[in-house]
Order: structure tokens, then C-alpha cells, then sequence
């Protein structure tokens, strides 16, 4: 493994050096498999050929260190055990060694000086190379060392911390159970408090890798960690905000309509006086970052009784080959950990649903604990969303640098586009989930899917975590006000406050997976939540003709080939001209508030006499 990266670091090191003289140029290559000569005239320019010297170079070690490190990075989160924590940490350090390495950034750095004489995929695959280095650049080999130790100290606390309710172990899934099912407050309220004990596990370590990661982030020059993932989208630390307080602003009147009247279904469910903050420890999901369970007519979990986890997944990769896609590889299913771990197991894995492009290449894997409800549905088209991505980009137009989405929100987008086709009653009723006689309630699947899955998740997203996490590492807030300010932020932008008060010994933020394993990352879901809504709006008015709210995507071709044309392109082209070319505008909230248009009306008839929102 590190002999791996070091003969990779040589390889660079002597293609700085000019060892290898002029190498042909990569575009080239495509010329002669067609059979044709290369014209001397038609020769790249003399930093054009050092580029592409150096880019097969960083490609082809890129590839290799990847699927090392994503190898033992699986290991470590599918079984969580010293030796797996020890091989993921060594992985970490050959993978960093490379993408690191002084002679890699000193070349991508001059070379783009010469940006003029580039043609655009290599600037774009120079910058990447940059960006990749600032994970781990070795012209501070014990910054680096240092952060990738601590990252797998983290990765270990989270994936092995064992819950207990009363003194006794309770699994992440049977707390999401209790509190989807319970009435009792003080059994909710219990329950809740237990799945907040990994925080103060968790707080210690995560205060050594905020200092370690705005380390790396400096030794690149940029100020600070945050601003440093931001870069992904051409933007500064301040420009995110702005954009993601913009989203609020123009979504905010839905929001406290919606926060009106889930608090008078949940006082009347509890038989409780209307509060004017939500208690968290009332709502189903542990960080009231989704509102499930409120809209009784929209709850079609019965439908998926007596069903086996495996048809969820077979049914989600059908979704993907019924808009003309192929099947996932044989290898999807060998070696995915798609369900949970079996009672009474002494191994451990996280619970956080996701999946993985080991090699960059075929061997695509997802860890899930998926159970037959119609939330894990939801997800696994989601996170097949991913893989199909990963498929449609590893193609020999797109270099392994560039096997990304066109911007991190991208990936996130489109798998939860496709979570929110498979929600709709139309397609549900042709996989044979619905009936066909099923008769829906449209607004109630229309406020289901705004509670549920959409706004207020993006406060929770746009709001308290990407300010949260730009107050830790944008602006260094002393971790003895960390948990303050994580719940003023709760309590301002959401309208939810804890049932208790919780002290600086608690770190609430902190159990949130991504807060430790993808740190600064919460604004790419709050993008993914208005981009899936743009993607949908362009495909239920210009391809299906049907209404957004209602519609079928199931085994349309069209649908599928449009689809392609996004996902192909990999991380190619600038995300601006992508979005634009597929829908026709800009990043914008407008397809998510026509979307929801016709509830906004109905809560303000309900609402009523009511006190709207909680100042």
C-alpha cells in the first residue's frame, strides 16, 4: 500500500524533473485509435504536453491510491474493529502521500499559470489536482499524518458507539422506531436523550480535527477548512452563505405556515398546550430535520408489509433499467452490505446510508440497513441515484480525476430527484405498491412531501448546519460555545428547542454523521434539495406533460436520456453551464415554490386566527 504511493510520488517526482522527455499529448490518443496521423502543425503547445504528461501521471496513481483507500475505508465501516481502524489509517496516509505530494502541487500550481495555452478539461483536472492536495498536502507531512489519524480515531468512536436506553443497548434504527411510533412524552423524551450520547464521545476529538483541518486547508492557502470544500463550487466561504440564506428568505413564509400548523398537530397529538417552539424530542426525526408521520392520509407504510428489503433494492434498480440504464454489476450485489446487522452480532457497522465507487471504475458498493417501510424505499432510490451517477461517468472521456459530479450538491441532487419520483402516487401504483383504484389525497401527499423531505429540511440544512460549521472553522468558535450556539440556531431558524436544557457537555451537532466523516457539507444537500426540485420541474412539464406533484417517470426512455446527458459529464464542465443547459436557468428556488404553490394556500386557510411562526 505505501510502497504503492511512494512508486507514484517517483513517478511525479521525475516527470517534474523532465526525465521522461515529451511525452504525446493525451488528445492525441483519441486521433490515432480512429486511425488518423497527428499533423505536426496540430501539436499542443509546449505546457499543453507537460500537462498531459503530468495529468496520466496523476490519473493513473489517483486511481490506484483511490481504490486502496475506499477498500479500507469499507472494511473499516462495514466492520468496526482495531485492525480495520489501523488498515483504513495506513490507507489514509499512502492516499494523501500521493494526492499531497510537493512535486504534484508545485507542477499544477506553475502550470496553471499558463492557463491560456491549457485547453479547458485540463484546467479543470489541474485545479482538482489542487483541490485534492488540500485534503492532505505533504509539504507538511505531520499536519497530514496528525489528520488522518484523528479522522480515523473519529471514523471509530462513531461507527462502534453503542447507544443504551435504560442501561441496555438500543440500535439507531430501533430509536428511529420509537420515536415513529410512541405517544408517551417522557418514553420519547428518554429516548431522545439517549440518541444524543455520542456527542460528548465525539466532542473531544472533533475539536483536535476542526484545528487539524483548517491546518490543511492554510498549508493550500485558503482561510480556512470551510472555504476550502466551498471552492467545489467556485465561490467563498460568504458567497455560500449569502446563497443559502437567499433560499430561506424567498422559502420562509412556507415555512412558518408549515411550522404552524405541524405544532398544532403535534400538541393535539400529545394532548398538549401549543407551544410556540417545537420540543425536538416531539418530532420523529432525531434532529428535526424532516417532519414524517404528521399527515396520517399520505402514510403508505402498510402497503409495504410482508415485503422482503430485498425487493426494495431489486425495485429501486429497477426504477434505473426502466429509463433505459443497464443493470448494476454483478459485484453491486456480492459485495454491498445493503441490510442490517442480524440481532445478537458482534459486528458492528454504521447505520448512515450511502454508497461507495471503490476503483472509480465498476466496483460500485452501497451500506444500508434497508427494512421494508416506505422511507428506506425512498432512500434506496436515492442512493442508487449515486451509483447510477458513478456508472454513467466512468466512461474514457471523462478522466479519473473528474469522476465526480459536476459540483458535490449534484450527486446529492439527483439521488434525491429520484427519491422524489419514486414518492409520487403515479409510479407508486405502477410498481404495485398503491392499488390502481387508490384514490389520493393531493394535498396530503403534497404536505407530506413538504414535512417530509423537503422544507424544512433545507433550514435545517441551509440554517443550522452550514452556519454551525462556518462558525467552527470560518470563524474559530471556542468549543466551550459550541453547543449554545448549535441551538440558537435550532431555536432561531428552525422554531424547535430542546425539551431540557443541554449544556457545553453535550455536542448535539457532532451526532450528525457528516459533522465527523464529511466535515463543511450540509449546504451541498440544502443545494440538492432546490436542484432536485429544478431537475423534476423540467421533466414532469417538458418531457411527461403531467403535473410535478403527480407524475409517472416509470420506463420512459426519454426521461432516462436526458438524465444521461447530466450524469456523463462527470465533473467536465462547470455546473452553472450544465444546470443551465439541461433546464434552461440558473440555481433557483422557483421551481420548489411552485411546486408547493397550491398547499401555501391551503395552510393559510387553516391557519387561520393562529399565531404564525414563534416571534
Amino acid at each position: 500500500m505505501v510502497g504503492a504511493a511512494a512508486a507514484c510520488v517517483m513517478l511525479l517526482s521525475n516527470c517534474a524533473a523532465g526525465r521522461y522527455g515529451r511525452c504525446m499529448p493525451r488528445n492525441s490518443l483519441r486521433f490515432i485509435a480512429l486511425g488518423f496521423v497527428l499533423p505536426v502543425s496540430l501539436c499542443a503547445s509546449p505546457a499543453q504536453e507537460r500537462a498531459d504528461q503530468l495529468l496520466d501521471l496523476a490519473n493513473a496513481g489517483y486511481q490506484a491510491l483511490t481504490k486502496v483507500n475506499q477498500e479500507a475505508q469499507w472494511l473499516a465501516v462495514t466492520d468496526v474493529t482495531p485492525e480495520h481502524d489501523a488498515a483504513s489509517e495506513a490507507a489514509g496516509k499512502a492516499y494523501a502521500a500521493f494526492n499531497g505530494n510537493p512535486a504534484l502541487i508545485n507542477q499544477a500550481r506553475e502550470l496553471l499559470t499558463h492557463k491560456d495555452e491549457l485547453n479547458e478539461l485540463t484546467v479543470r483536472e489541474l485545479n482538482q489536482v489542487l483541490l485534492n492536495a488540500a485534503e492532505g498536502p505533504m509539504t507538511n507531512p505531520d499536519l497530514v499524518a496528525k489528520r488522518v489519524a484523528a479522522e480515523t480515531k473519529q471514523a471509530s468512536i462513531l461507527n462502534s458507539f453503542e447507544f443504551k436506553l435504560n442501561g441496555k443497548p438500543i440500535t439507531a434504527n430501533q430509536i428511529d422506531d420509537i420515536l415513529k411510533k410512541s405517544t408517551d412524552l417522557n418514553e420519547r423524551k428518554a429516548v431522545w436523550e439517549a440518541s444524543k450520547m455520542d456527542g460528548p464521545a465525539l466532542k473531544p476529538n472533533l475539536v483536535v480535527l476542526r484545528d487539524l483541518r483548517n491546518g490543511v486547508a492554510k498549508e493550500m492557502k485558503y482561510p480556512d477548512y470551510f472555504s476550502l470544500e466551498v471552492a467545489s463550487y467556485g465561490m467563498t466561504a460568504d458567497e455560500m452563505l449569502k446563497l443559502q440564506e437567499s433560499w430561506m428568505e424567498t422559502l420562509r413564509p412556507l415555512y412558518l405556515q408549515l411550522h404552524t400548523w405541524a405544532k398544532y398537530k403535534l400538541a393535539e397529538k400529545f394532548h398538549q398546550p401549543v407551544p410556540k417552539k417545537i420540543p425536538a424530542h416531539w418530532i420523529n426525526n432525531r434532529w428535526g430535520q424532516e417532519w414524517t408521520g404528521l399527515v396520517e392520509a399520505a402514510n403508505i407504510d402498510k402497503y409495504f408489509e410482508g415485503r422482503q428489503p430485498q425487493w426494495i433494492i431489486k425495485t429501486a434498480e429497477q426504477f434505473y433499467t426502466g429509463l433505459g440504464f443497464s443493470p448494476l454489476p454483478q459485484t453491486f450485489w456480492e459485495r454491498s452490505d445493503l441490510y442490517p446487522v442480524p440481532p445478537g452480532s458482534k459486528r458492528k457497522k454504521n447505520t448512515h446510508a450511502s454508497c461507495w465507487h471503490i476503483d472509480l471504475k465498476d466496483d460500485i458498493r452501497s451500506l444500508q440497513s434497508i427494512e421494508p417501510n416506505a422511507q428506506w424505499f425512498y432512500t434506496a432510490h436515492h442512493e442508487l441515484g449515486h451509483a447510477y451517477y458513478f456508472k454513467a461517468y466512468s466512461r474514457p472521456e471523462v478522466p479519473y480525476l473528474l469522476r465526480i459530479g459536476a459540483a458535490p450538491g449534484f450527486h446529492e441532487g439527483i439521488g434525491e430527484l429520484i427519491a422524489l419520483a419514486s414518492s409520487q402516487v403515479p409510479y407508486l401504483q405502477s410498481r404495485g405498491i398503491l392499488p390502481a383504484d387508490f384514490h389520493a389525497d393531493k394535498t396530503a401527499f403534497l404536505l407530506d412531501d413538504a414535512l417530509a423531505r423537503s422544507i424544512p429540511f433545507l433550514f435545517f440544512a441551509s440554517g443550522t448546519m452550514t452556519h454551525w460549521e462556518a462558525d467552527i472553522y470560518a470563524h474559530d468558535l471556542p468549543p466551550d460555545q459550541w453547543n449554545a450556539r448549535w441551538w440558537k440556531y435550532v431555536s432561531d431558524m428552525q422554531g424547535i428547542e430542546p425539551p431540557s436544557p443541554r449544556g457545553e457537555e453535550y455536542c448535539d451537532a457532532a451526532t450528525k454523521t457528516h459533522i465527523n466523516d464529511t466535515p463543511a457539507y450540509y449546504y451541498n444537500y440544502a443545494f440538492a434539495t432546490v436542484f432536485k426540485f429544478q431537475l423534476h420541474d423540467y421533466i414532469a412539464r417538458h418531457i411527461l406533460h403531467q403535473p410535478p406533484q403527480s407524475c409517472n417517470y416509470a420506463d420512459n426512455k426519454e426521461v432516462g436520456a436526458w438524465l444521461n446527458k447530466i450524469l456523463e459529464k462527470g465533473g467536465t464542465e462547470d455546473w452553472r453551464k450544465v444546470l443551465k443547459e439541461a433546464t434552461g436557468e440558473d440555481i433557483s428556488t422557483r421551481a420548489m415554490a411552485e411546486y408547493f404553490k397550491p398547499l401555501q394556500s391551503w395552510l393559510e386557510e387553516q391557519n387561520k386566527g393562529r399565531q404564525i411562526g414563534w416571534e
